[in-house]
């Protein structure tokens, strides 16, 4: 019986940490780097989740129609260390995005640097570009 509950046990262990590792991407998976993309729009939301970041970004077309792009980012904990948190990009901040588009054409790109609107850039790096730290 004890065995039994040894085995069930690691079983359900590697079941979980299965699933967490598959929740994590490479960039090439997602994100092509022969697609860079530049953004320019208001901050709508921040999500500091694991395993990304996500900012969405509210783009207005020359058509007037508004696009709202997710901009996926470093871990939060990175965020953090870099003095990043919740309150660092208000709801209606102005920015400017250069990344790269989404494999699949959605409204989806990997964000690798943010500009503000008095022209700082003080996330650069920050972010996910494909490197060795995926």
């Amino acid at each position: 019986m004890r065995n039994d509950l040894v085995v069930l046990f690691a079983g359900a262990g590697l079941v979980l940490a299965a699933a967490e590792v598959s929740a994590h991407h490479a960039f090439a998976a997602e994100f092509d780097s022969n697609q860079p993309i530049e953004l320019e729009g208001e901050v709508a939301k921040v999500e500091l989740i694991n395993p990304h970041s996500w900012i969405h970004l509210d783009v207005t077309r020359p058509d007037g129609t508004v696009e709202r792009w997710m901009i996926e980012g470093g871990p939060p904990n990175a965020l953090f260390r870099r003095g990043f948190t919740q309150d660092s990009l208000p709801i209606g901040t102005h920015i400017v995005v250069e990344g790269f588009r989404s494999r699949d054409g959605s409204l989806r790109a990997n964000g690798r640097d943010i500009t503000l609107a008095d022209g700082s850039r003080p996330f650069t790096g920050a972010f996910s570009t494909g490197g060795v730290n995926e």
